[in-house]
């Protein structure tokens, strides 16, 4: 049976459900979202003259809900419109409405005896057939679905999504012993395709995959913590980005997540879980004990392991607790030479080696704990999963760590580990130890291009499961580089398609992906049919190289300077005029140069999370690889859509002049960044590549024919640059832009209206390319843009606004 999805009810509208309904709005879908009934009125309801039977109170929970929702920062939506697709009501008025939709998700609160008679008026009104799924994240799902008919059985599964639904990529599918395996299948692959989610199979086990190895990595560290005698500010900056976790590391998480959920699993998995042998480990440590009882929980209760105060001066200050008096200290600078020693390694798995060869107590740190995890994650096969590649997708998509656990053990050596281990007293299972003896030396390995694990029923190494709708360009680069140079690597990617990918730091762009980017195309257009310009970093790229220009400028030497723009022009434009199609896949930061790419690629393939922008004018400049050119090009094409062309111009003109950046793919095109019936969004991050590569050999197999530069771009003249002069000294003269900005604004104007032009002007992209590289070159010599550029620089900080 062909399973189609157009309508999702989802049953709670508290902080999770409120947010799931949100996301299924955002990839399309109509959703109805249900709460209970208030039991009674407010007094400001009251005084309207309002009831109990008003339906503005009867919703009021609900319609609260998502209104507090969609005021979160950062936003649950994509853009305000998806809101439109929700419509909210009561389970009294409107669980009959439910048998309309093709899956209803209950999401009310964690207490087994109320999601029960949830689904007992769930079962009333479902169709047959219908999926219905829980999003609990602790109680058993087989006990949910006790007393049920058969067919509820049947099509009943837990899906439990982390917080917030939206970012956060992890979804794990917990099937019942009644569970079809067609349902199951379904989920796995709707959750990845169009869900945009890491799908994962679990067992149904306390915690289920990424919150028992979660919990236990946090747990594990809070007692750690206590034996080593370190700080909340060490243990952050140990267990953070050098490690290839999130910012907020370890303690800064807890406080956002709250203390009293974590509490809450750890006391679970304690009284649950009686023959895990970490199970003394689930105990609080007695300093946490304390934090409970004096409700310090994090965020929600404004003090965890963190405490924002107004210092003297009047400015929020953060101070950290000391774990031995529990009181709160300022912070402290943290100092470690193996901290020292690692920053300048860029690769992840190089830098996980050279970790846990640290001397100091930073080494300590890392070695104990991963001695520690090492052992507990190959003690939870087959117990939480059959297969070790899904506990490293749980946490990887569920806690934000670039490696899970199995993938650092394998940059260690797994052997190594092993020796590691037993330094602290510890082993690994059987499983592996069977493993190591029978000469397979790691977890994963690379063969033919695809990624494969070591299945331990078999002792051989499979495909993972659903890895072929994926192209991992760490699997494909080994035996398919063509070219590479200092920042780029070209690659084939098979069918006639090369791929170029960026290695520079937050992939900026300078000479070398330039070089990268030219040598792609010639490479294509000789010997393939499309190129894909993607990478799987962090970020699509954080804009141009600001460091090399700002160098450039300090000594003067203008020609350089007019060299390097001029490169990046004609590099845009070679990609925009090749004999093939160039389809760029941007995602997360794509920003400045990064932008520019995309605006001139035939089509963007981009991921739902993508924040894209023309962001220079935050250091004194204008777009200057084609970026001005581009937006003025766009409004010339729009002049004709019968609106009035100075509102047009000016639209564009605020897009680039206020530095917007989209905070999502969706909201890229609202911006005029992605062009109608020129993107698409790929919801899925690890779908992204192969989707660009299957655009581009569309493209190619419709009969590509390279487009012509052209010559009929229409710019205002005067009659722009009045607008645009007269707004920028009306702004200078309120006091809500300096000095300097005023003359960018100016600059930028002047090249979007096409010069001082006496009338309206048909002229040519060429034209418009010289104006723009005069006005970024003479930006480049002003003192305050200097300034701009060099602060950006001392805080290390990326282009965006």
């Amino acid at each position: 049976m062909k399973r189609i999805i157009k309508k999702v009810a989802v049953l709670g509208s508290g902080i999770m459900g409120s947010r799931i309904a949100c996301h299924f709005a955002n990839i399309g879908l109509e959703v109805l979202l249900l709460d209970i009934v208030p039991k009674e009125p407010l007094s400001a309801e009251a005084a309207k003259g309002l009831t109990l039977e008003s339906p503005a109170v009867r919703n009021r929970i609900v319609n609260s809900s998502l209104e507090t929702a969609v005021k979160t920062n950062p936003s649950p939506v994509y853009n305000k419109e998806i809101l439109n697709k929700i419509s909210t009501g009561n389970f009294d008025d409107n669980m009959k409405d439910i048998a309309k939709c093709d899956w209803v998700i209950e999401v009310v609160v964690e207490n087994l005896d109320i999601k029960k008679k949830v689904f007992e008026q769930v079962e009333k009104f479902r169709k047959p057939g219908t999926l219905i799924t829980s999003n609990t994240s602790g109680i058993p799902i087989h006990m949910m679905a006790e007393g049920r008919s058969d067919d509820f059985k049947a099509h009943f599964c837990g899906t439990h999504f982390f917080n917030p639904p939206r970012y956060l990529r992890l979804l794990e599918i917990i099937p019942t012993p009644h569970t079809k395996s067609e349902v199951v299948d379904f989920l796995l692959e709707y959750g990845d395709k169009f869900l945009g989610k890491t799908t994962v199979l679990c067992k149904d086990t306390p915690a289920f995959i990424a919150n028992r190895i979660g919990v236990y990595g946090i747990m594990a560290t809070l007692h750690l913590v206590e034996k080593m005698g370190l700080s909340v500010d060490e243990v952050d900056k140990f267990t953070g980005p050098i490690l290839g976790r999130p910012k907020s590391a370890t303690f800064r998480t807890t406080d956002v997540v709250g203390m009293d959920t974590m509490i809450k699993v750890a006391k679970g998995l304690y009284d649950n879980c009686p023959q895990d042998k970490a199970r003394e480990l689930f105990k609080l440590p007695d300093y946490v004990a304390k934090m409970e009882q004096n409700n310090w929980l994090g965020d929600k209760t404004n003090q965890g392991f963190y405490k924002k105060i107004k210092g003297a001066n009047g400015k929020s200050e953060i101070l950290s607790l000391n774990l031995k008096t529990l009181e709160y200290e300022p912070q402290q600078k943290v100092k470690s030479a193996t901290l020292e020693m690692l920053r300048p390694i860029e690769d992840l798995r190089a830098r996980m080696k050279a970790y846990a060869k640290g001397t100091d107590k930073a080494g300590e740190f890392f070695r104990a704990s991963f001695a520690g995890l090492f052992e507990y994650v190959s003690d939870r096969i087959p117990e939480i999963s059959d297969e070790l590649y899904r506990i490293d997708d749980a946490m990887r998509a569920g806690f934000g760590w670039e490696l899970g656990p199995y993938e650092v053990w394998d940059a260690l050596g797994v052997a190594e580990g092993v020796e590691m281990m037993k330094n602290y007293g510890l082993a690994p299972a059987a499983w592996v130890v069977e493993m190591l003896a029978a000469g397979n030396s790691s977890f994963y390995k690379i063969e033919n291009g695809e990624k494969r694990y070591y299945d331990i029923p078999s002792k051989s190494y499979k495909s993972i499961t659903g890895i072929s709708n994926y192209i991992i360009l760490d699997a494909v680069r080994p035996t398919k580089t063509v070219w590479k140079n200092a920042g780029t690597t070209i690659t084939d990617l098979g069918d006639g398609i090369l791929n170029l990918e960026f290695h520079t730091k937050m992939n900026t762009i300078g000479g070398e992906v330039l070089a990268g980017l030219n040598k792609a195309v010639e490479l294509a257009e000789k010997d393939f049919r499309g190129l894909v310009v993607g990478n799987d970093g962090g970020n699509f790229s954080a804009g141009a190289n600001v460091g090399m220009i700002f160098m450039m400028a300090i000594e003067q030497d203008w020609d350089e300077v007019d060299f390097a723009i001029r490169q990046f022009q004609n590099t845009m434009m070679r990609m925009r005029y090749s004999s093939i199609p160039v389809v760029a896949a941007p995602h997360n930061l794509t920003l400045g140069g990064g932008c520019e790419l995309c605006l001139h690629a035939d089509f963007v393939q981009t991921n739902a999370e993508t924040y894209m922008g023309l962001v220079e004018f935050g250091v004194g400049l204008i777009p200057g690889g084609g970026g001005t050119k581009e937006f003025t090009l766009r409004a010339s094409d729009a002049f004709g859509d019968g609106q009035i062309e100075q509102n047009v111009l000016k639209d564009r003109f605020l897009t680039i002049g206020m530095a917007k950046v989209s905070t999502s793919g969706l909201e890229a095109f609202d911006l005029g960044y992605l062009q109608k019936d020129k993107f698409d969004i790929s919801m899925n991050r690890s779908r992204l590549i192969a989707d660009a590569k299957a655009k581009a050999i569309e493209l190619a197999e419709a009969g590509y024919v390279q487009p012509v530069q052209r010559k009929d771009i229409k710019v205002l003249g005067k009659s722009g640059l009045g607008m645009v002069y007269a707004g920028a000294n009306t702004m200078y003269s309120g006091n809500y832009i300096s000095e300097h900005d005023k003359k960018i604004s100016e600059k930028l104007g002047w090249v979007m209206c096409g010069g001082d032009l006496s009338a309206p002007t048909i002229v040519t992209e060429q034209y418009l390319l010289d104006l723009e590289r005069e006005a970024f070159l003479s930006l480049c010599s002003e003192k305050k843009t200097l300034e701009r550029i060099q602060s950006i620089l001392t805080k290390g900080k990326p282009l965006r606004n």
